[in-house]
């Protein structure tokens, strides 16, 4: 299993455009193969800073799923909605693995 790991520097300004695009994620990372573990939003400390986890059972099933995203409909209206917005300034994105 790798679960990818992405830290976005957002918007404090828009997190409410932030929290839509998110909302819209969730469901279509479990509907193209994932399991998406939420994204987790500022609250204490940094207002700028946001993250997302979600997991698939191999790199190799993560590659499919970005191959599905990129002709996905309802993935491309996302995108649009955080370009629209503008309520991402820049994201970082990490695999790791999982230790239980």
């Amino acid at each position: 299993m790798i679960t990818c790991t992405i830290r976005y520097v957002i918007d404090p300004y828009k997190l409410s455009d932030f929290e839509d695009y998110a909302k819209l994620w969730i469901p279509l990372v479990n509907r193209l193969g994932g399991t998406h573990h939420g994204y987790f939003l500022p609250h204490e400390g940094a207002n700028n800073i946001a993250l997302a986890l979600f997991s698939f059972p191999s790199l190799a099933d993560y590659e499919i799923y970005r191959q599905r995203m990129a002709e996905d409909a309802e993935c491309q209206a996302a995108f649009a909605l955080a370009e629209k917005s503008r309520c991402i300034v820049s994201y970082e994105r990490s695999f790791m693995r999982p230790v239980f």
